[in-house]
């Protein structure tokens, strides 16, 4: 068993999509102790930072836990107190699973709707919120669970979706889910570097001259070059007004899209086109939806810093719901009123041109912010492997910026976020959000106590010979489900990223000419704000401008 070693210092934690991210000691902190980097670094005790109500970040400082912070001697220090009274409530622990949701899916789910069709595309949102709301229910189980057979857990812990791999299932699936992890939070990133230079080059296409005006491909390069400096930052303590701030862009987003579509549906609904639903593409559709409500990984994080983690249940099925009150409304009316008209981001759909502007800029703050934190931990994780020293230094900026060029490059060679989001949310999300936690779940549940005291893990035999028959069937049908429609859905994606939406990558553009990728703003050539229209041919528009070539329709809405 773990024990932390007595060590002055102590950093904290801050919890986004998918893991959690370390942030070294500020002077202004106060001290606690801090188990051995051998792992991870993470704090003896855990508590959030910010009075509650007002957070959107999850920390962990340094007196927390049920326990709270003890002395040499083994006593409760004053500490322990505080930090129950600034634990989070369910309600705002809801908030935080939203806060953990929500973010590029706002812009992909109504273009999903569009592959899948109104009725499977409804069908996809409540069944994928409510196996995953099953599944991070499991996560909840496991995690009191942990912290009543080892009570260590109460004070700190060493990133906690690993660390029930570990007590679960044994070392190797401690490993098998560190490396999951990073490899969906460099996915992240790529989709996040792709959607951020989209809108950038949106911006400079309608707003900069034309000495200044450069093509989609080298905005991509341009932004991953400008945001290189801001990733070398090992984790400022006061991180956490970043999510703040994407939390209230992506609010105001949602809000100037919903504005933006309804201001359209009386001209462009009695001409959106609705065409047959294809198989292939309802199966495409499936990554996105996956996509959208991924955040398993950080579920125990949030439940660790709670008041009453056996409420965790209540938090999580509020969230949900909040999410699916989010997503529903923008995806339909979205559908109701484009139809096949919509474009690859339901952004440049909205025909009102400062709605558009403003809630691409919203969603660019906020794409930019997380993908300078979803780095981190993948920084940090690869620093630790290849044992670079922890100040900054020549190790530290040859690492991260390898890791910066491998996202560019990435992106540089599948230079379309949709597509690479699909193969994100249908590749690796079904195996951190379905098959992961049933596993955990199985296995933690099937162990007798000589044995987890013992540390030892029970055999496959053992979990399905203890397990309840009703729970053990309805956990098979989700782990079928999941490895098989993600296999499907990822290979099928794979497919029609390098068919039917295939898009060259930007270093062979000089051999081969491939046109404007950015899915709004002008042409190739930049000739300003040109306006994407509805209709089944795109060529209605809600005001008093040229679209989709000589034919377009114009009708002028007040």
């Amino acid at each position: 068993r773990d024990t932390p070693s007595l060590n002055p210092h102590h950093g904290v934690l801050l919890a986004n999509r998918c893991d959690l991210f370390f942030f070294p000691p500020s002077p202004t902190q106060p001290q606690g102790d801090m188990v051995s980097l051998q792992d991870q670094t993470f704090t003896s005790s855990a508590r959030p930072l910010m009075a509650e109500g007002s957070r959107s970040a999850l920390t962990l400082g340094s007196a927390g836990g049920k326990h709270g912070s003890r002395d040499m001697e083994g006593g409760r220090n004053s500490e322990s107190t505080v930090s129950e009274h600034h634990k989070l409530g369910w309600i705002v622990t809801a908030l935080f699973i939203v806060a953990d949701m929500v973010g590029g899916g706002v812009v992909a789910m109504p273009v999903a709707f569009t592959l899948s069709g109104l009725h499977m595309g409804v069908f996809f949102m409540v069944s994928i919120a409510l196996v995953f709301l099953y599944t991070g229910w499991q996560l909840g189980v496991v995690w009191n669970i942990m912290q009543e057979r080892w009570p260590e857990y109460h004070d700190h812990c060493r990133k906690p979706f690993p660390e029930i791999a570990k007590r679960s299932m044994g070392p190797r699936a401690k490993k098998f889910t560190s490396l999951l992890i990073n490899v969906t939070l460099f996915g992240i990133c790529v989709v996040y570097l792709l959607l951020s230079a989209n809108i950038a080059h949106y911006f400079v296409d309608n707003f900069l001259p034309d000495p200044f005006r450069i093509s989609y491909c080298w905005t991509i390069v341009v932004l991953a070059v400008m945001l290189l400096p801001f990733t070398y930052l090992k984790s400022p303590a006061d991180f956490w007004p970043v999510i703040v701030l994407a939390m209230v862009t992506t609010t105001l987003a949602v809000i100037a899209i919903v504005t933006g579509v309804l201001r359209d549906a009386p001209v462009c609904k009695p001409a959106a086109h609705f065409p047959p639903v294809e198989t292939n593409k309802v199966i495409i559709s499936i990554g996105t939806f996956l996509f959208a409500f991924s955040g398993h990984f950080v579920f125990p994080s949030i439940q660790h810093d709670m008041r009453e983690p056996k409420k965790f249940s209540w938090s999580v099925s509020l969230g949900f719901l909040l999410v699916v009150m989010l997503y529903m409304p923008l995806s339909t009316i979205s559908f109701w009123v484009y139809g096949n008209s919509m474009e690859s981001s339901v952004i440049y759909s909205v025909q009102t041109y400062w709605l558009q502007c403003f809630a691409n800029f919203m969603i660019a703050v906020h794409c930019i912010l997380t993908l300078v934190i979803v780095v981190n931990p993948v920084n940090q994780e690869l620093e630790h492997f290849f044992k670079v020293a922890h100040h900054f230094g020549k190790g530290r900026v040859a690492l991260r910026t390898s890791v910066l060029a491998a996202v560019c490059f990435v992106g540089l060679t599948v230079p379309d976020f949709l597509p690479v989001m699909g193969v994100v949310g249908a590749s690796t999300i079904p195996l951190g959000c379905v098959v992961l936690p049933s596993l955990f779940y199985l296995w933690i549940n099937a162990a007798e106590e000589y044995e987890w005291q013992k540390n030892k893990i029970p055999s496959l035999m053992d979990v399905l010979r203890r397990t309840k028959k009703t729970t053990l069937a309805w956990n098979i049908f989700l782990l079928v489900l999941a490895v098989g429609g993600g296999a499907i859905a990822t290979g099928i994606s794979i497919t029609d990223l390098k068919d039917t939406n295939f898009k060259p990558p930007c270093y062979l553009s000089v051999f081969v000419d491939q046109g404007n990728v950015t899915f709004g703003g002008g042409d190739a050539g930049g000739h300003g704000f040109s306006q994407h229209c509805c209709g089944e041919f795109k060529n209605v528009s809600s005001f008093l401008s040229s679209c989709g070539g000589e034919h377009a329709t114009s009708s002028l809405l007040v």
